[in-house]
């Protein structure tokens, strides 16, 4: 039978997002662009924020933007240019110094031919090119000196090639004449294709034929002409700014010296030609450009085109990491360029944030609206409520004299929903899920079910069931600019999203209505609360926002209504009879009484009342005080930090029948 052997190659995956990779942990990324939602930001401006300052255990666009900009004064205060003519001149040198040496050993040698060889020497121009060009036609009497005097020439050659092409410097070290000749035979071969693609009369077998036979001298393998002139006209552009970068002495001696390289003429005109070529083709390409080298170490011609090249790289880097451009996304990001110049650790940071700003812009965290803004999608409402009840339910459990609000619900009847078992819970089982989480484990145990069921504790799930008490729920929320100026916008929004969430997924009998008012009040809903950005605008229309609320519980009247209500300031607005705000500081009479009757009529529907009072002004205070005496109210003076767990813990008291205890949230 014959066999057939299969060879495998693995290497880095190149398809765009690895397909294997763990997605990302959208949970710190949520909250801090909600975060920033509720402070007054878009949600792109939040996201865009977000990923410019990154998190704790991650670089953000700014932090690895400064990485780039210390790289870049790194090369510049490390390196200086005049390398090629530093080893130039050295080897002249050496040149001189091995003839004057063999010069005077040389005992047969005529005297007058040795003075006028020794004055030759002694005569040459103080310029290095001068001095090498004088010496082209020079008689070397000793082999050392002119073996020297020949590596400059061929010196010259690998350092202009390799200002052209990368490498080629180490790759010709010690050439043949046959491999000279096959540079430029390549040359001239790479510039005919060039001239016939500016005239639009090459083919695709033309780069075929010639990649077949010159692909070595090409470590980039390019697939197209096109994309072989971008590797060319990028090395090309920085060879120029190297030169644009250097004295004008430094250029004027090493374009003197270019006639010597290889001891070729030929070489230069074909290398001029490519340039030509290169710079019609790729006009876009920064030709002029210059940097200020200010180190120590020097640079040959091809390895200063490298680094103006990392230099052009590190600019390109640092408009992609601005994405101040119309349109810029992270995935414009060239992340095997930041590898590159930053290391790997740099290029996972970035993957990270792109995959970031992907994941909530396709994963439904961001969703456009109506008047084409981005805006935080419910799922990532429901997300980020959860997260907030979380922190609020671990602040009520510290409270003193705390107890867990499961057992208050479970005389109830059932909600249809269950929940894992944990200890204490006297909810009954929920049998139908248990049974199939333990099925379920069994099988992913390799076990087979029908050989009988061993039941574990995390396969038990109890039935959770409704409150005793329904309630018809409306938080007040004071939006006026004193709640922004005195840092409570944000706790305030926290607040409302983690009652919200409370409320839908755990309370669902009960019906919330949150309500804002400042100079004015309106009903809105938990996505446009959010988003409601700080108004510089006067005026706590209490008045209004019980006006609203009593609406509310009007329509809700077989529930029992409760009103939360968060306010720092006295009442300084309310309602006139034909719909307009009237608006006075300090508080006026009439506007205290419109405010009192509208709470009178509250009460007499007995509606539980608890104001939330932030902050220590003696006013409010009395105010408050009074209007909790009038209709049996509570009032709960928190800090805006305890803001959330305060408004939770009133809420979940009206479903204990009044019971004043410590109350825990467990979940």
């Amino acid at each position: 039978m014959a066999t057939h052997q299969h060879s495998s190659r693995y290497g880095r995956y190149t398809g765009g997002p690895d397909p294997l990779a763990p997605p990302v942990d959208l949970a710190e990324a949520l909250d801090a662009v909600a975060e920033d939602v509720m402070a007054g930001y878009s949600p792109r401006r939040a996201l865009r924020e977000y990923l410019r300052r990154g998190s704790r255990n991650r670089p953000g666009l700014d932090q690895l933007a400064g990485r780039v900009q210390q790289r870049r004064r790194e090369l510049l205060n490390r390196h200086r240019l005049d390398g090629t003519l530093e080893e130039v001149r050295r080897l002249l040198d050496d040149a001189v110094l091995a003839e004057r040496k063999q010069l005077a050993r040389d005992a047969a040698m005529d005297d007058t031919d040795r003075a006028f060889r020794e004055m030759q020497l002694e005569n040459l121009p103080p310029s290095t090119a001068a001095a090498v060009n004088e010496l082209a036609s020079y008689d070397w009497q000793s082999r050392e000196a002119q073996e020297a005097y020949e590596r400059i020439k061929d010196l010259l050659g690998r350092e202009l090639l390799d200002q052209r092409f990368a490498g080629m410097k180490q790759a010709l070290e010690g050439a043949t004449a046959e491999d000279r000749e096959a540079v430029e035979v390549m040359l001239r071969e790479l510039n005919e294709l060039l001239e016939a693609h500016r005239r639009g009369e090459d083919t695709a077998e033309d780069f075929q034929g010639f990649m077949a036979r010159h692909g070595g001298f090409f470590p980039e393998n390019p697939q197209s002409v096109d994309e072989l002139i971008d590797v060319l006209a990028r090395r090309a552009a920085a060879a120029q700014r190297l030169m644009q970068s250097m004295s004008a002495e430094q250029r004027e001696e090493l374009m003197r010296l270019s006639a010597q390289a290889f001891g070729s003429p030929a070489l230069m005109s074909q290398l001029d030609a490519l340039d030509a070529n290169l710079q019609a083709l790729r006009p876009g390409e920064d030709w002029s450009g210059s940097e200020q080298f200010q180190g120590r170490e020097g640079l040959g011609l091809g390895d200063g085109t490298g680094v103006l090249q990392d230099l052009a790289e590190l600019d390109g880097l640092a408009e992609q990491l601005a994405q101040s451009y119309h349109g810029s996304t992270l995935d414009d990001l060239d992340l095997d360029a930041l590898a590159r110049q930053l290391g790997p650790d740099a290029a996972v940071s970035a993957r990270t944030l792109a995959d970031i700003e992907r994941a909530m812009q396709d994963g439904g965290y961001l969703r456009r609206g109506a008047d084409g803004d981005l805006r935080l999608s419910p799922q990532a409402m429901r997300r980020l409520g959860k997260s907030l009840l979380r922190d609020t339910a671990r602040q009520l459990s510290h409270r003193t004299g705390a107890r867990d609000t499961r057992a208050a619900g479970a005389a109830g009847e059932p909600a249809g929903s269950s929940r894992a078992w944990q200890f204490g819970d006297a909810e009954p089982w929920d049998v139908t899920r248990t049974l199939t989480n333990a099925i379920t484990r069994t099988a992913a145990d390799g076990g087979n079910p029908a050989d009988g069921l061993r039941l574990a504790v995390g396969d038990i799930e109890v039935a959770e069931t409704e409150a005793r008490t329904r309630a018809a729920v409306v938080l007040l929320a004071d939006v006026s600019f004193s709640m922004a100026a005195e840092g409570r916008w944000v706790p305030m929004k926290r607040t409302a999203l983690a009652l919200h969430h409370l409320v839908s997924t755990r309370f669902r009998g009960d019906r919330l209505q949150l309500v804002t008012f400042g100079l004015r009040a309106q009903s809105m809903d938990i996505e446009a609360l959010t988003a409601l950005p700080a108004d510089r605008e006067q005026g706590t229309n209490l008045h209004h926002g019980l006006l609203l609320a009593g609406r509310f519980f009007h329509q809700h009247r077989s529930l029992q209504p409760v009103l939360l209500v968060v306010t720092d300031g006295e009442p300084t607005a309310h309602l006139m009879p034909d719909g307009e705000p009237w608006f006075s500081w300090p508080p006026d009479g009439q506007t205290i009484a419109a405010t009192v009757a509208e709470l009178d009529r509250l009460g007499r529907a007995g509606t539980q009342v608890t104001f939330f009072r932030l902050g220590d002004d003696p006013g409010l205070e009395r105010f408050v005080a009074g209007m909790a005496r009038r209709i049996g109210g509570r009032v709960v003076a928190p800090d805006a930090g305890d803001l959330g767990a305060a408004v939770l813990g009133e809420y979940l008291r009206t479903h204990l029948h009044g019971d004043d205890g410590g109350i825990s949230l467990s979940l």
